[in-house]
């Protein structure tokens, strides 16, 4: 029997989200080719991990492993992990128990830890608790079959080493739980940004641009597989830059998404995560000149007070948050789509700068929000130096002042889609009915319709009738 997707409740509403965090955690479809082994993988927290779950069963499908969705028959049983918050590592850890319990029937099977809670904790999971075979970081999957082999033969297996080279380009991902109709391709790894409230930097290293031809081929390779939608992931997209060996090529990140929008007028294609130091015009004109590249910018100012940005080391302030905030509807039009994160409760924050928060929401009118309070991470820049003072009740309804809001400034947003033609591409059966289709507009809006004869990965033109503060409704026209 297959085991059941989790939900991360403290995911819901506190996504820790500067890569756009999913809130769920995904099993990996079966394949079942007949290959000797089998190997079982959970994915937690972000699209990066996701992305990175992919380029792992790539590897061991070279190596003899099948996918399944069955752990308790599965020889390999590997989660890859999220630090963001604290929650997120407790989550694991009774999951791990958990898995152990499966092991302990089947002493055969092997368990190990991938992505960003390796490095951290990997004595712990060794040494302390006892409770994993393999622990391996994000930049160390190519090392892989060798950890297994050394597992295999008694010992335990780890590689926890960050690199400054390592962009997995030459690895074609083995697409998990796919709709066969979007996907993500990796274009960077890394973060050269070191917010003192976050553990990125620290756990999947330097900064990294990927050979743009390397990403230009899986994009098209994507399209003549029938993808209708990527999307270009990366901590910081818009600090992409690539420069070819003898030095005769350079691409920016407006040239790359521009160069991927020309590859078809069919494929629709989506980026994230913006900073907002970096974003630049030439790629909101890049946007604007391409219909196929969506109108919706994921840019996390994470607080609205000038003060509170420089204990974050953000290196932008508000004045020029609201700069790019205006130039995005100068040259976008009030119908992009915004989203951001927000953190509510950080270190000596006071109720004047929350109210500045709630105020830049105002002037920003988002679409959506990932939003959380604020969550210590050991090693950052905030541990070290920066008292949290907050008290937990102060965060907790902070937060939820930001959520209230929020979902009055989405229920407003999705209003403007009324009476509207939308170019929807469908994904998938609504969730509540086989009678009706859902799929994304330009502004990554969710819009449902009735089915009637159209299919996963049709382009279908819907006039919407109503909407609620998450989706639109409408029908075919």
């Amino acid at each position: 029997m297959s085991q059941p997707l989790l939900t991360l409740d403290f995911l819901d509403k506190a996504a820790a989200a500067e890569h756009a965090p999913s809130g769920e955690v995904r099993v990996s479809a079966a394949t079942r080719t007949g290959r000797p082994r089998s190997l079982y993988i959970e994915s937690y927290g972000c699209q990066m991990n996701f992305s990175d779950s992919e380029i792992v069963s790539s590897i061991l499908y070279d190596e003899g492993f099948d996918l399944t969705e069955d752990l308790a028959t599965a020889d390999l049983v590997l989660l890859n992990t999220c630090s963001i918050r604290e929650k997120a590592e407790q989550t694991v850890r009774m999951r791990l128990k958990q898995i152990n319990s499966h092991k302990k029937r089947r002493p055969g099977m092997l368990v190990g830890v991938l992505g960003c809670m390796a490095e951290r904790l990997k004595s712990k999971f060794l040494e302390e608790e006892k409770i994993v075979d393999l622990v391996v970081g994000p930049d160390a999957y190519r090392d892989l079959p060798q950890l297994i082999s050394q597992v295999d033969g008694g010992q335990k297996g780890v590689n926890v080493l960050l690199s400054r080279e390592e962009t997995y380009a030459d690895i074609t991902p083995v697409r998990l739980n796919s709709n066969g109709v979007s996907a993500f391709i990796s274009i960077m790894r890394g973060c050269d940004n070191m917010c003192s409230f976050c553990v990125v930097p620290f756990t999947r290293g330097r900064e990294r641009s990927r050979d743009a031809h390397s990403i230009l081929q899986e994009a098209s390779d994507l399209v003549a597989a029938g993808y209708k939608e990527v999307t270009l992931l990366g901590q910081n997209v818009d600090s992409y830059k690539w420069t070819s060996a003898d030095g005769t090529e350079f691409v920016n990140f407006a040239q790359l998404l521009e160069s991927v929008a020309l590859l078809s007028p069919a494929l629709r294609v989506r980026f994230s995560t913006s900073h907002p130091k970096d974003i630049t015009d030439e790629v909101l004109h890049t946007m604007a000149r391409h219909e196929n590249i969506c109108k919706y910018i994921h840019l996390p100012a994470q607080s609205g007070n000038s003060r509170v940005l420089s204990l974050m080391n953000r290196t932008y302030d508000r004045p020029w948050y609201e700069d790019r905030v205006r130039k995005i509807r100068e040259i976008l039009g009030d119908d992009c789509a915004i989203s951001t994160d927000m953190i509510a409760g950080f270190c000596s924050e006071t109720e004047e700068e929350h109210e500045d928060t709630k105020s830049l929401m105002e002037f920003v009118r988002y679409d959506m929000a990932y939003q959380f309070f604020y969550s210590e991470r050991p090693g950052t820049l905030a541990a070290r130096k920066l008292a949290d003072d907050i008290p937990l009740e102060t965060k907790k309804r902070r937060l939820q002042e930001i959520i209230d809001l929020q979902q009055l400034h989405s229920a407003e947003r999705n209003k403007r889609g009324i009476g509207r033609v939308h170019k929807v591409l469908v994904e998938n059966f609504s969730k509540r009915s086989k009678e009706h289709l859902s799929g994304r507009n330009s502004q990554n809006q969710v819009v449902i319709f009735p089915r009637q004869n159209f299919v996963k990965g049709d382009y279908v033109d819907v006039l919407v009738h109503s909407s609620s503060a998450s989706t639109l409704l409408g029908e075919a026209v």
